[in-house]
C-alpha cells in the first residue's frame, strides 16, 4: 500500500528533498587535537609499563619453571616409591607362599610314606591342580607355569619311567577335570607324552637319559593346558639337560638348599617368548623343615614374567615410568659359557627394561633402555634377595639378587613440564601490549564511537523514513524528545486517556500522548492484485510461491524507489502503489513471469495484474500497539479497492477523480472511458476509465480449436485486448522474453531433469562413462515382449538405500553433467514437445502441468522409510538408521526413480490423437491392431523410448544409467508409470485396486522374513508411484477451482470436437455434468483418500483431498451452467474459425 500526495512533480520534489536531507546528516564533521603534555605523560607511562612488564615476566618465568621442576621430581619419587613398595610386597608374598607350598608337599609325602611305605621319587602329589592353583594365585602374575620335578638317581631311571607311565594318566585326568578343559583327554595327553626320561638332542629330537648321573625330570605341571602352546608335553624331560641356565640355578639351589632365581625365556607360543625368571624351590623329605640333615628329594620350578608385577600399581594417566630389572648374575652365552660380570654388553647381562603407563606395563627390551639424562633421578631398591651365603655357592656361581631401578621418561617430563612459564610470560606481555594499545587508541576509539552512533542514527532515520511519511516521522521524533525530557520514555500509564478500565488501557508505547494521525486531502492510492495467483499457488510448492512474490514485489519496490513513491505495505498478493508507475508494474510483472516460468513451471506467465486507482482524501497515521504500522483509512481506500476488484486482468481501471487529475496534468491521452458504467458496492453506478495499455503488454487471444488456450477463464478474459504486434520492442525478443510458451516450458523441463541428472551422477561419484557395452542390453529391451503392456510388472525391485551414496548426493561439491548432455536433453525435450498434437487437453502444456504435480508430490514425501526396520533386522548391512529418514518406501532414496517418474510425466501423452483408446480400437487403427488396449499410452512409451535410444542422445543416456541393472530398472519404471495413466480400462483399474489392498494390508511385519519385507516394500513403492502419476494426471481436479475449471473446459472441448468430427458415438455435453460428479465420487476423491491413507505425501495428501471435495461441491452448484457456457464458447470459436476460412475459400 502506498501513500502519495497528488502530482508526479511534487512526488519527485519530495524525494529530492529527502535525498538532500540525508546527504546533510550523513556527512558530519568530527575532529579533535591532542595536547603536548598529554603525549609526554603517555610516553612516560609507556616506559614505566615496559620496565615493569620485563621484570614481572622474567620473575614469573623463572618461578613457574622451578615449581614445575620440583613437581616433576616429587612425582618421579612418588611413582618410584609406589612401584618399589608394591612390587617388593608381591615378591615377598610369593616367596613365602612358595616356601609354604614346598613344606606342605614334603609333609604330604612323609604322611603318605608312613601309610603306604611310598617314598620319593615314586610319589604322586594328590589334588595337584588344587594346590598348584593356590600357589599360582599368590605369584602375582597371570598364568605362571608351576611344575614339580623329583630327583631320580641314575640307577632308578628305568623304575621311574615305569612309575611315570602308570601315574601320568591319573593326574592328567584329575587336572583336566579340575581345570575344566573340555577338549583335552587323558589319553590324548598320554599320546603326546614321551614315555621315558629324555632331553632334546640335535634337531630337537627326544633322546633317552640312561644315567649314571641323577636326573630331575618334570612330572606334574600346572596348568595342564600348556600343550596348547607347545608342540610336546614337558612331562619326563630332564630339567638339568634342557637348559644350562636351569642347570646352573639347580646347582645353586642344591648347594645352598634355598630357592634360587635365574634368567629364562618363557614361551608364549611356538614362535614367541618373553624374558623372565625361573625360580627353583627345594622340597625336602620329612615333615621337620628345620632339620639340617633333610634330604632334598624334589624341586618346584616356576617361570615368572616379571611384567605382571608392575601392572595395576599406578593410576590411569600416570604414564612414562621406566623400570629396569637387573640381576646380579649374568646369563649364559650362546657358546654355553657363563659370562663374567665385568665388561658385559647389555645382551650378555641379565637386564630387562619395562615401561609403566598407569595400570598397564609393556616390555621395552632385554637391555638397559632408560634415558641416561635421568640418572640423577633414579630410585633403586633390591627387589628379590634370598639371603644366600656366598660361601655355600659352587665355584664360579654368583649370588642371585634382583634389583629394580626406576627412572622417569621424556614422556613423563613432557606431561609435567608444560609451557606455563612461556604462557605466563606471554600473558604479562599481552597485558602490557593491550593496556598500551587501549591507552594509545583511546581518543581514536571515542571518535569512532561517535561516528558509529551517527551512522546508526542515520540508518534508523532511513528505516523510519521508509516506513512513515515525513510528517509522521517528524512527529515521532518530537514525541520521543518530549518523553526523554520528562524522563518517561518507557513509562506505562496506569489509566486510559479516555478513563476506560484496564481491559481498554492505553498500550505501553503510547505514554498517554495524542495519536499520530493526520488528514491528507489529496491522495492517490493504487490497488494491484495478482490475477490467478491463488489458483497458481495451489499447484506449487511453498518455496516456489515465495520465489514468485519476492521476485515480483522486489521489481515493484525498485520501480517505487525510482519514482520516489512511499510504500507502506503489501497485503497477501495485493500491492498498492502511487499513480505514475502502475503501467510500469504491469510491464515488470510480465517480464518477471516470463523469466520465472523457466524456474517455476507452467502457467506462471499467465499471471496478470489487475489494477485499480482512486484519488481523494484519507486519514493516515500510526495505529499504536504491538507491531504498530502506518495505515490509511477512509472512503478513498474503499473506492480504490472497488476499482481493483471490478477491473480486468492486465488493465488499469481508474475513477473519475483520478481521471480528472490526469486530465489536469495534461495526460488525457492516457485514458479512455469504459463503455458502460460500473455498479460499485456502496457507491452505485460510477463512470470509470481504462488507462491505455503499454505496447509491451500484448497477449494474443487463445482458441481451443487451434492453440489450446481457453477463453472461458474469467481471469483471462478482457475487453479490447488486441493491439498491433508490430509495436513490440527488440528487447522483448531477447533471451527468455523472446521465447514462446512452449519454448519456456521446454527450458523448465530441462532445468528440472538436469537437477535430477546431477543427483544421479553425484550418487555415482560424478562418473559419466561411455556406455557402448550396454548397446546389446538397450537393443534387447522389449524383444521378448510383443507390446509395452506385456512388460508391466506388479513389483519393481528398487535400489537398496546406501548411506555413502546419499552423502555423495548431499555433498557440497556441485556436479555438472556437462554442456553436451544438457544440449542433448534440450534437443530431446524440444522434439518431444513438437510431437504433441494440437489438442485442447492432451497437449504439451497439460504434460507440463502433470510434471509440476509430480514434482510437488515427490518433494512432499516425508514419511520415514521402512528400511529402518530392514536395516535393524540386518545389522551387517552397515546402514546408519538416522540417515534413512525421509526416504519413503525407497522412492526418494534413488534419484533414478525420481527421474523416471518425472520423465514419464513428460512423455505420457506423446502423439495423443485426442480421442480415447476405445475409439482407436473401434476405428481399428494400425496402432490399435498392434497394442489392442492402452493404445495411446503404449504408443507414447515406444515413441519416446525409441527416440531416446538414438545415437545422438548417447551422452544423455550415459548420465541416466551406467549399468544394465539401472537401465532395466529405468525402463520398468517408465513402463509402469505411463501405463498407470490409462484409468479408463476397467480390468487394469481392478488389478491396481487389488494390488493396493495387498500392498497396504495389515501384515505383521515382525513375522515376515527379510526377503518378504523387502518385496513388500517394493510392492508399496511400485503402487504408490502409479497412484502418484494418476493423481498428477488429474491433478487439476484436486487443485484450485479456477485450475479445475480451466482444464475441465479444455477436456470438454477436446471431447466435443471429437464428437463433431464423428469420432465419438455420443454427445459428451448430454452427460458431462453428471459424468463429472461420478468421476469425483468414484475416482478422484477415492484416489485422494488413498494418497492420504498411505502416509507418504504429508500435507499434500490433505490439500489434494480438500480441493477435490471442494471442487466437487462447486461443480454440483455451477456445473450445468458451465456446460452451457462450454457449448457457447465452442460454437463461437467454430464460427470464428469458419469466418476466417471463407475469404480463403472464395
Amino acid at each position: 500500500m502506498v501513500l502519495k500526495t497528488s502530482g508526479v512533480d511534487r512526488m519527485r520534489r519530495v524525494a529530492s528533498t529527502k535525498s538532500q536531507f540525508t546527504q546533510q546528516v550523513s556527512t558530519p564533521q568530527v575532529g579533535s587535537r591532542e595536547d603536548a603534555n598529554v603525549l609526554r605523560s603517555r610516553g612516560l607511562v609507556a616506559v614505566i609499563l615496559l620496565l615493569a612488564v620485563t621484570g614481572v615476566a622474567t620473575a614469573a618465568n623463572l618461578l613457574v619453571k622451578q615449581q614445575e621442576r620440583d613437581n616433576f621430581e616429587n612425582k618421579v619419587e612418588g611413582y618410584a616409591t609406589e612401584i618399589l613398595t608394591v612390587s617388593q610386597a608381591k615378591a615377598n608374598q610369593f616367596f613365602d607362599a612358595l616356601d609354604s607350598f614346598a613344606s606342605s608337599i614334603g609333609a604330604q609325602a612323609a604322611a603318605e610314606h608312613a601309610l603306604r611305605n611310598t617314598s620319593w621319587p615314586f610319589y604322586r602329589i594328590k589334588e595337584w591342580s588344587v594346590q598348584a592353583e593356590k600357589l599360582a594365585h599368590l605369584t602375582g602374575v597371570y598364568e605362571p607355569f608351576v611344575g614339580v620335578a623329583p630327583i631320580v638317581q641314575g640307577d632308578e631311571i628305568g623304575k621311574w619311567n615305569s612309575f611315570a607311565r602308570a601315574q601320568n594318566p591319573i593326574w592328567y585326568q584329575e587336572s583336566i577335570d579340575y581345570e575344566g578343559y573340555t577338549k583335552l583327554t587323558a589319553q590324548g595327553l598320554v599320546n603326546l607324552t614321551i614315555p621315558f626320561t629324555y632331553y632334546l638332542g640335535p634337531g630337537y629330537q627326544p633322546t633317552p637319559v640312561s644315567g649314571p648321573d641323577e636326573v630331575v625330570p618334570y612330572f606334574q605341571s600346572y596348568p595342564i593346558g600348556l600343550p596348547k602352546k607347545l608342540p610336546i608335553m614337558l612331562t619326563n624331560i630332564d630339567t638339568l639337560l634342557s637348559s644350562q641356565q636351569t642347570e646352573e640355578v639347580y646347582r645353586i639351589t642344591k648347594a645352598t638348599r634355598k630357592p634360587t632365581v635365574g634368567y629364562t625365556q618363557i614361551a608364549v607360543d611356538i614362535e614367541h617368548s618373553v624374558p623372565g625368571s625361573q625360580i627353583i624351590q627345594p622340597i625336602f623329605d620329612g615333615p621337620d623343615t628345620d632339620a639340617d640333615d633333610r634330604k632334598m628329594v624334589a624341586v618346584v620350578l616356576i617361570q615368572i614374567p616379571w611384567l605382571d608385577y608392575f601392572k595395576n600399581i599406578l593410576a590411569e594417566g600416570e604414564d612414562g615410568i621406566i623400570v629396569v630389572l637387573e640381576s646380579a648374575c649374568s646369563r649364559f652365552l650362546e657358546d654355553g659359557s657363563l659370562s663374567a660380570m665385568q665388561n658385559l654388553t647389555d645382551s650378555e647381562r641379565d637386564i630387562i627394561t619395562y615401561q609403566v603407563d598407569g595400570p598397564n606395563a609393556i616390555l621395552l627390551g632385554e637391555a638397559d633402555l632408560h634415558d641416561p639424562k635421568y640418572d640423577a633421578l633414579a630410585v633403586s631398591e633390591v627387589f628379590v634377595d634370598l639371603h644366600v651365603d656366598q660361601s655355600q655357592l659352587p665355584q664360579g656361581s654368583c649370588v642371585p639378587v634382583l634389583t629394580l631401578h626406576v627412572y622417569p621418561s621424556a614422556e613423563l617430563e613432557d606431561s609435567l613440564l608444560t609451557d606455563n612459564a612461556v604462557i605466563y610470560t606471554a600473558v604479562v606481555v599481552v597485558i602490557f601490549l593491550f593496556t598500551t594499545l587501549v591507552f594509545l587508541l583511546y581518543d581514536f576509539s571515542v571518535g569512532k564511537r561517535q561516528r558509529t552512533v551517527m551512522e546508526r542514527i542515520m540508518k534508523q532515520d532511513m528505516i523510519v523514513s521508509d516506513i512513515f511519511p515525513t510528517a509522521i516521522r517528524d512527529r515521532l521524533y518530537e514525541n520521543q524528545a518530549k518523553n526523554k525530557m520528562n524522563g518517561d520514555v518507557n513509562a506505562i500509564e496506569d489509566d486510559s486517556p479516555l478513563g476506560l478500565d484496564d481491559t481498554f488501557a492505553s498500550p505501553s508505547n503510547t505514554n498517554g500522548s495524542a495519536p499520530l494521525a493526520e488528514l491528507f486531502p489529496s491522495v492517490t492510492v493504487v490497488y494491484a492484485d495478482l490475477v490467478g495467483f491463488t489458483a497458481w499457488s495451489s499447484a506449487r510448492e511453498p518455496h516456489h510461491v515465495f520465489i514468485l512474490l519476492e521476485t515480483i514485489y522486489g521489481a515493484f519496490d525498485k520501480l517505487a524507489y525510482r519514482h520516489g513513491v512511499f510504500k507502506v505495505e503489501t497485503v497477501g498478493d495485493c500491492y498498492v502503489s502511487a499513480a505514475g508507475f502502475a503501467r510500469d508494474c504491469i510491464s515488470k510483472l510480465k517480464e518477471a513471469t516470463l523469466k520465472l516460468e523457466v524456474t517455476l513451471g507452467p502457467d506462471t506467465s499467465d499471471l496478470e495484474l489487475r489494477t485499480g486507482i482512486h484519488s481523494g482524501q484519507v486519514t493516515a497515521g500510526v495505529l499504536r500497539g504491538q507491531r504498530s504500522r502506518f495505515q490509511l483509512f477512509g472512503d478513498t481506500m474503499n473506492t480504490g479497492s472497488r476499482m481493483e476488484s471490478s477491473g480486468e486482468a492486465s488493465r488499469i481501471q481508474i475513477s473519475q477523480a483520478t481521471a480528472d487529475l490526469l486530465t489536469e496534468a495534461g495526460l488525457a491521452r492516457w485514458i479512455i472511458p469504459r463503455s458502460a458504467k460500473m455498479f460499485v458496492k456502496g457507491k452505485g453506478e460510477m463512470q470509470t476509465y481504462w488507462v491505455r495499455k503499454s505496447s509491451r503488454l500484448i497477449k494474443p487471444k487463445g482458441s481451443y480449436l487451434k492453440s489450446g488456450k481457453g477463453s472461458l477463464d474469467d481471469e483471462d478474459r478482457t475487453e479490447d485486448r488486441t493491439e498491433d504486434s508490430s509495436e513490440r520492442t527488440e528487447e522483448d525478443d531477447d533471451g527468455i522474453e523472446g521465447m514462446n510458451k512452449t519454448e519456456r516450458l521446454v527450458e523448465w523441463h530441462v532445468e528440472t531433469l538436469t537437477s535430477l541428472l546431477e543427483q544421479i551422477v553425484g550418487s555415482r561419484g560424478g562418473d559419466v562413462n561411455p556406455i557402448q557395452t550396454l548397446s546389446n542390453a538397450e537393443n534387447s529391451i522389449g524383444i521378448c515382449k510383443k507390446t509395452v503392456l506385456e512388460e508391466f510388472t506388479p513389483v519393481i525391485p528398487l535400489k537398496r538405500f546406501d548411506t555413502e551414496e546419499l552423502e555423495r548426493r548431499q555433498s557440497t561439491t556441485t556436479v555438472d553433467i556437462g554442456e553436451e548432455a544438457k544440449s542433448q536433453l534440450r534437443h530431446y525435450i524440444s522434439t518431444i514437445a513438437g510431437m504433441y498434437l494440437d489438442n485442447a487437453f492432451h497437449n504439451f502444456e497439460h504434460a507440463s502441468h502433470v510434471t509440476a504435480s509430480v514434482k510437488k508430490l515427490l518433494s512432499r514425501i516425508v514419511n520415514i522409510d521402512d528400511r529402518n526396520g530392514l536395516a535393524a533386522s540386518n545389522p551387517t548391512s552397515n546402514v546408519n538408521l538416522n540417515d534413512l529418514a525421509g526416504h519413503s518406501y525407497g522412492i526418494t532414496s534413488d534419484p533414478l526413480t525420481q527421474f523416471a517418474v518425472v520423465f514419464s510425466a513428460i512423455i505420457h501423452d506423446v502423439d495423443h490423437p485426442g480421442v480415447p483408446n476405445t475409439q482407436l480400437v473401434k476405428e481399428n487403427t494400425r496402432c490399435a491392431q498392434i497394442y489392442k488396449k492402452s493404445v495411446a499410452e503404449q504408443k507414447s512409451v515406444d515413441i519416446a523410448w525409441d527416440m531416446l535410444m538414438c545415437d545422438e542422445y548417447a551422452t544423455l543416456r550415459a548420465c541416466i544409467y551406467q549399468t544394465e541393472d539401472d537401465l532395466l530398472r529405468f525402463r520398468q519404471l517408465v513402463v509402469n508409470t505411463v501405463m498407470a495413466t490409462d484409468i479408463v480400462d476397467r480390468e487394469l483399474q481392478a488389478l491396481r485396486k487389488t494390488r493396493w489392498e495387498t500392498a497396504f494390508a495389515n501384515i505383521d511385519s515382525a513375522a515376515e522374513s527379510l526377503k518378504d519385507r523387502v518385496e513388500s516394500e517394493d510392492r508399496k513403492a511400485t503402487i504408490v508411484i502409479e497412484h502418484l502419476i494418476q493423481a498428477s494426471d488429474v491433478s487439476h481436479t484436486m487443485q484450485h477451482w479456477h485450475i479445475y475449471k480451466k482444464w475441465n473446459e479444455r477436456f470438454f472441448m477436446e471431447c466435443y470436437n471429437a464428437f463433431k468430427e464423428g469420432r465419438a458415438d455420443s454427445d459428451p455435453s448430454k452427460n458431462w455434468y453428471k459424468g463429472e460428479i461420478g468421476f469425483f465420487d468414484y475416482y478422484v476423491i477415492p484416489l485422494a483418500r488413498k494418497l492420504q491413507s498411505c502416509g507418504v505425501f504429508g500435507v499434500s495428501s490433505h490439500e489434494y483431498l480438500n480441493y477435490a471435495i471442494a471442487n466437487r461441491d462447486e461443480w454440483a452448484r455451477e456445473g450445468e451452467a458451465l456446460v452451457q457456457q462450454y457449448l457457447s464458447v465452442f460454437n463461437e470459436q467454430k464460427n470464428h474459425q469458419t469466418d476466417s476460412l471463407d475469404p480463403l475459400i472464395a
